[in-house]
């Protein structure tokens, strides 16, 4: 695990729209694009292997980010045959975004504040007014509005922080969705935030204001 004393103060970001990682919860990554391979090359040298995923503003463009990301640690990756890579990132804390770093590599670099999220370091978080029977009833229909599938039985079983931090990162929200729910300061407030936007879906009919 890493400690606060090793965060470092500036990371290499991957602005990517629609995508986050929550602390403790892990995403999937396939890394391609030549810049984005030098990076992941380079963050292989470093000992704490830290990716800040960072969402734009602009879904379309890069230009102006969102102040706040998370970062990920690298904690598995394979390479393919065609020279892609294909990652797992395990959330470690969010942070807030200073200012980009200039410099002699591809890819954004950043100057970055982690000290509004020390609680992220600290451990799973809890909800105590969390009523899973009723929750899991609520995804099962959101599922059957948006034609997903998934494995219900280890859903059963994921401790809170895992399935609302997995369902947050996963679910087909809108960018502008997901960002709150990363955003979130408490895992109550991002269970509360990701059931509003399932009942919207819900209230909708159809889900079409949630796909992306």
């Amino acid at each position: 695990m890493i400690s606060a004393a090793n965060l470092p103060d500036t990371l290499p970001l991957f602005p990517l729209s629609g995508a986050i990682v929550l602390p403790r919860a892990r995403l999937p990554l396939n890394i391609f694009e030549p810049r984005y391979l030098a990076m992941f090359e380079d963050v292989l040298k470093t000992r704490e292997r830290l990716i800040g995923m960072i969402q734009p503003m602009d879904k379309d463009a890069e230009g102006q980010l969102h102040v706040v990301g998370c970062a990920g640690r690298v904690t598995s990756f394979t390479e393919t045959d065609d020279g892609r890579y294909m990652i797992s990132l395990t959330g470690v804390s969010r942070f807030r975004f200073v200012e980009q770093i200039e410099g002699f590599v591809p890819y954004l670099q950043a100057r970055i504040d982690w000290q509004d999220f020390a609680r992220d370091l600290g451990g799973a978080g809890h909800d105590d007014g969390f009523d899973r029977d009723g929750f899991l009833g609520l995804l099962e229909r959101f599922f059957a509005v948006e034609e997903l599938d998934t494995d219900w039985d280890n859903l059963k079983q994921a401790e809170t922080e895992m399935l609302v931090n997995s369902l947050s990162m996963l679910a087909p929200f809108s960018p502008e969705d997901k960002q709150a729910l990363l955003e979130a300061k408490t895992l109550t407030t991002r269970r509360e935030t990701l059931v509003t936007l399932m009942e919207f879906a819900l209230r909708r009919g159809d889900g079409q204001g949630v796909m992306q």
